[in-house]
C-alpha cells in the first residue's frame, strides 16, 4: 500500500499524543502486573526509565545463531558478572525464513528459549529486529528468495519489499507478544530496533529513502510492544524512535539525540573488529574502549552503552559475509569459544561499577563542563549531595598534572579519571588492574598417518547440454545458485581449427565470483581468487592446449560469501561475466553467447557425501593412490577429546582453501548443512576452526574436507584451547577493586572453570620489571614473594593477594613505589 507522508506525520503526533503524558518522561505502554504494579518502560532527555526510574545500562551483543543452546546460560551469566544489565541481538530473518512462509526457530536458532535464558538470569533485553542487520551476516540478513520477488527494490519506497518487511517483523512482534516478552508483559524486552545504519545508504535512494524512513518508524510505533523503538546511525529517526550511535568514538561523533525528550544511547561500541581473510587480527585495547565509554558518558551524558561484540562466537555454515572469517569478534570480552579474554573483561568490569556508583550524579545532577588545560578537560555531574567528576587528558603522548577542586592530579596520556565524590580517583582507563589471561591450544589427535585419510576426487563435468540448466548467456551465479551453495559450474564447448603456424592459444575469463578454477578437457589449467578489499573482477588469462575439433571448457565459480551491506543490493551481479579465445595475433573469439550449461554445486555437496550414508554413494580412494590435486574430497574419523575444553581443527599448516563438514548430533540446526568456508594460506590467516562439543558424538565423528588448491590433509590437528596462565600486575597506589570490594589494592587471580592454580612461574613484590610476557624482578624486592603468594593460591581456582607491605612481611624497600607482579600456571 502507498505510504501518504502527510498521514505518517498525523500518526506520529498521534502516538507522542498519547505517549506522553508530561513533558518529563514519555511513557509508551502500561500494563498491570503482579499485585496490580504497573510494569513500564519510559524515557527522558537523561536515560531509559524502567517503572519510572532512570537507569544507567551497559549492554553486549551476542547472537544466538553464532553459539549454541547449550553455551547459552553460561555465557549470559559472564556477561551478567562483567557488569553487563543488557543484551542486545539481531533477529535473523534468512535464518528463520529461509523458504518463503516457513520458518524456523528450532536449537540453535531458538529466539524465545534464547530471550527466556536472559530473563532467567535477572538481564533486560534490546531487540534488534531490523530486518536488514548487516552484521557481516551474508546477505545482511535478508533471505534470498526476496532477491526473486518482481519489481522488489530492498530498504526503499518500494511496495513488494514493504509488504515483506513488515509481515516479518510483524510475525516476530506477536511472537514476542505471545510469549510475553515485552517488559511490560511480564518479559524482558526493554527496547527494539527497527531498520539498521540506513542513513549510510539513503542518499542513494533519494526522498523514496526519506519516506521510507517515515514509513518504517510509523509501522514499529504502530505495532504497539510497549517499549521504546531505535535507529542506529539515524539522525533524523523520527519522533518517538531514537537515533542512536554506532562506531569506535560516540563521544566524540555522536550529534546528539535529536529531540529534548530523547537519551544518548550507544548501541555499538565495536570492541575490536571482525577478521576478514588475508587481512591482519585488528584488536581494540581495553584501556582504549573504557576512554570511549567514559568520554561518551561525560561528554554526550550517555547513559546506554551496548558492545558489539560482547561474544562474537562462530560464523557456521556459509552465513559469514564477503571473506569475513568462521571466528567473528573474537577478541570481545567473551571470546569465540566463550572463554573470558582478558584484560578486557576485567577492565571493563571495573569500569561499570565505577560508574553505576555514580548513577545518582549522572543522571539526575547538574551537568557542567569547562577546561583544565590545553588538551585536558573537567565533566561534572553534581546533586546537593554527590559529585562525580571525568577528568580527561586527550594528549596521546604526554602525562598531564591538573588541579580539580585543589586536588593535585596526573592524568596518564589518553585517559580519563572517573573522581567518586568529585575527589577520590576510583577508577582510571589507561591503568589496567585486572588479570592477563593467555589462551593455548593443545593437539590431541593428529591426522598425519596417511592411511587415516580416503580421497575422492570432484567430477568435472563435460557436457553442456547434460546440465541442469542451458542458455545462450552467461548467468548470473546467485541467481542461479539461490546462493544455496558456494559453487557453480559453468560449460561450454568449443570447436578449435589450430593455426599453420602453431600459434599459442590464450583464454581469458573475466568474474565478478571470488574464486575461479578452469579445465579445459578435463585438465586443470589455473586458477585465480579475489580479496576483501581487492578488484570486482577477476581475470584469469593463460595459455591452453587445444584439440583439433570439439573441446570442453569447465569453469568453476565460487562464492566466499555473499554481500551484507550497501544500496542496491538486489542488482548486484556476480559470477563469470566474458570468456573469450585467442589464437596468436587474431581477433579475440568471444564465448559469451554460445550455449553454456550450468551445473549448481559440487557432486559431493548433492550427495551429502559428508554423512554416513551420503558418503556410501562414492567409491573413497587412499591416498596412495591419488597424488595430492585440486577440487578433492577427503574423510577420515576422529574421537572427541576428553575433558570440557573447547575443540578446534587446527589447519595453521594445512595451506589451503577447505571447506568443512563434520558429523551431526541428529538435530536438525545442527546439521552444519553446507560447507563451512575456510581459508587459510592464499589469504593468510585462519588457522583454527571451533567445533561445539554439542555438534560432536562421543567418537567417530565423521570429518570430510573439499580441498581446492592441493594442500596435505596430514597437516591437520585437532586441538582443545582454554586459558594456561593468568596474570596479575597492581601497583600499591592503584585504586582497588570495586567489583571484587577490595579495601585496598590487590592481585586477583582465578582460572577458568574447572581448573586450579596449579603452579607459580613468577611473583615479585617491588619494582619488577616487565609485564605479564617478559618479566624479571627489579632492584627491589621482597624475598618471601613467591612463598606468600604460593600459599594464598596453589590448588584453588582464583586467589586475593593484597599489595600492600604488610602482607609480604614489611616494606622490602622505603621511599620506592612497588608493585606486585604474579604469573600463575591453570590446569
Amino acid at each position: 500500500m502507498s505510504v501518504n507522508i502527510a498521514a505518517v506525520a498525523a500518526v506520529f503526533a498521534m502516538v507522542a499524543a498519547v505517549c506522553m503524558p508530561s513533558a518529563a518522561a514519555e511513557s509508551l505502554w502500561l500494563e498491570e502486573g503482579g499485585g496490580g504494579v504497573q510494569r513500564e518502560v519510559s524515557l527522558d532527555s537523561r536515560a531509559l526509565l524502567v517503572d519510572g526510574t532512570r537507569r544507567v545500562l551497559f549492554a553486549g551483543e551476542m547472537h544466538y545463531t553464532r553459539s549454541t543452546p547449550e553455551m547459552w546460560p553460561k555465557l549470559i551469566a559472564k556477561a551478567k558478572e562483567g557488569g553487563l544489565d543488557v543484551i542486545q541481538t539481531y533477529v535473523f530473518w534468512n535464518i528463520h525464513e529461509p523458504i518463503q512462509g516457513q520458518y524456523n526457530f528450532e536449537g540453535r536458532y531458538d529466539l524465545v528459549k534464547f530471550i527466556k535464558e536472559i530473563q532467567t538470569q535477572g538481564l533486560y533485553v534490546s531487540l534488534r529486529i531490523g530486518p536488514f542487520i548487516e552484521a557481516e551476516w551474508k546477505y545482511g540478513g535478508f533471505p534470498f528468495w526476496l532477491h526473486d520477488v518482481p519489481n522488489i527494490i530492498f530498504r526503499s519506497d518500494n511496495e513488494p519489499f514493504k509488504q515483506h518487511m513488515q509481515r516479518f517483523v510483524t510475525d516476530i512482534v506477536t511472537m514476542m507478544k505471545r510469549e510475553g516478552l515485552y517488559y511490560p508483559q511480564g518479559g524482558p524486552i526493554i527496547t527494539s530496533q527497527i531498520e539498521n545504519e540506513y542513513q549510510m545508504v539513503e542518499p542513494a535512494f533519494g526522498s523514496s529513502g526519506q519516506h521510507y524512513v517515515s514509513w518504517a518508524a510509523a509501522m514499529a510505533v504502530n505495532l504497539q510492544t510497549g517499549v521504546p523503538w531505535t535507529m542506529c546511525k539515524q539522525n533524523d529517526a523520527p519522533d518517538p524512535v531514537i537515533n542512536t550511535c554506532n562506531g569506535l568514538i560516540c563521544g566524540e561523533t555522536f550529534v546528539g539525540p535529536n529531540s529534548a525528550n530523547k537519551p544518548a544511547l550507544w548501541t555499538e561500541n565495536w570492541t575490536s573488529r571482525y577478521l576478514i581473510y588475508g587481512n591482519d587480527t585488528k584488536l581494540r585495547s581495553p584501556e582504549d574502549i573504557a576512554f570511549a565509554v567514559a568520554l561518551f558518558i561525560a561528554r554526550k551524558n550517555g547513559s546506554y552503552v551496548s558492545y558489539y561484540m560482547y561474544h562474537g562466537g562462530t560464523n557456521f555454515g556459509r552465513f559469514a559475509s564477503s571473506y569475513v572469517t568462521t571466528n567473528y569478534y573474537d577478541g570481545a570480552p567473551l571470546d569465540e569459544y566463550g572463554l573470558i579474554w582478558q584484560p578486557t573483561w576485567g577492565h571493563l568490569r571495573e569500569l561499570h561499577a565505577a560508574v553505576k556508583q555514580s548513577s545518582e550524579p549522572l543522571l539526575f545532577g547538574t551537568y557542567s563542563n569547562f577546561s583544565l588545560d590545553q588538551e585536558q578537560e573537567a565533566h561534572i555531574f553534581e546533586t546537593e549531595s554527590q559529585c562525580v567528576a571525568f577528568l580527561v587528558n586527550f594528549d596521546q603522548h604526554q602525562t598531564s598534572e591538573v588541579v580539580f577542586r585543589n586536588i593535585s592530579l596526573q592524568l596518564a596520556p589518553k585517559s580519563i579519571s572517573i573522581l567518586s565524590d568529585c575527589k577520590r580517583v576510583v577508577f582510571e582507563t589507561a591503568k589496567v588492574n585486572a588479570q592477563h589471561g593467555s589462551r593455548t591450544a593443545e593437539e590431541v589427535q593428529s591426522f598425519s598417518d596417511i592411511n587415516t585419510w580416503k580421497a575422492f576426487k570432484e567430477p568435472i563435468p563435460q557436457d553442456a547440454s547434460k546440465a541442469m540448466y542451458t542458455g545462450n548467456e552467461l548467468f548470473e551465479h546467485l541467481s542461479t545458485t539461490k546462493d544455496e551453495t558456494d559453487y557453480l559450474w559453468y560449460i561450454v564447448g568449443y570447436a578449435h581449427t589450430p593455426s599453420e603456424d602453431g600459434q599459442l592459444v590464450l583464454i581469458n575469463v573475466e568474474s565478478r565470483a571470488h574464486i575461479l578454477h578452469a579445465f579445459v578437457n578435463n585438465a586443470y589449467i589455473g586458477r585465480i581468487h579475489g580479496s576483501h578489499d581487492g578488484p570486482a573482477n577477476i581475470i584469469l588469462s593463460t595459455n591452453i592446449s587445444l584439440n583439433e575439433g570439439p573441446n570442453t571448457i569447465s569453469l568453476l565459480s565460487a562464492m566466499v560469501g555473499s554481500p551484507d551491506s550497501g544500496a542496491h543490493m538486489e542488482r548486484r551481479v556476480f559470477g563469470i561475466r566474458k570468456v573469450s579465445i585467442q589464437q596468436g595475433q587474431e581477433p579475440e573469439h568471444l564465448l559469451n553467447n554460445e550455449l553454456w550449461g550450468y551445473q549448481v554445486g559440487l557432486f559431493g555437496e548433492r550427495n551429502s557425501i559428508h554423512t554416513q550414508e551420503g558418503s556410501k554413494s562414492v567409491e573413497w580412494t587412499t591416498i596412495n593412490n591419488l597424488a595430492y590435486s585440486p577440487l578433492t574430497w577427503y574423510k577420515t574419523t576422529f574421537t572427541t577429546p576428553a575433558g570440557n575444553d573447547a575443540v578446534t581443527l587446527n589447519l595453521s599448516k594445512f595451506l589451503v582453501w577447505v571447506r568443512v563438514k563434520y558429523g551431526s548430533t541428529g538435530r536438525a540446526s545442527d546439521d552444519i548443512g553446507s560447507l563451512s568456508r575456510l581459508l587459510v594460506a592464499i589469504l593468510r590467516n585462519l588457522c583454527k576452526y571451533h567445533i561445539p562439543r554439542e555438534f560432536l558424538n562421543p567418537q567417530d565423528n565423521i570429518l570430510v574436507l573439499f580441498e581446492e588448491m592441493g594442500g596435505d590433509p596430514q597437516q591437520i590437528t585437532v586441538n582443545t584451547v582454554s586459558v594456561t596462565r593468568v596474570c596479575g600486575n597492581v601497583n600499591e597506589l592503584a585504586a582497588p577493586s570495586l567489583q571484587s570490594q577490595d579495601k585496598e589494592p590487590a592481585v586477583n587471580l582465578w582460572c577458568q572453570e574447572g581448573k586450579q592454580i596449579s603452579a607459580i612461574e613468577f611473583a615479585s613484590y617491588g619494582n619488577p620489571i616487565g609485564d605479564c610476557t617478559n618479566f624479571s624482578s627489579g632492584s627491589c624486592h621482597a624475598g618471601s614473594s613467591e612463598s606468600v603468594v604460593k600459599q594464598a593460591c596453589l590448588g584453588k581456582s582464583g586467589c586475593s593477594i593484597p599489595v600492600t607491605p604488610a602482607q609480604f612481611g614489611g616494606d622490602p624497600c622505603t621511599g620506592i613505589q612497588k608493585s606486585l607482579l604474579v604469573v600463575a600456571s591453570c590446569r
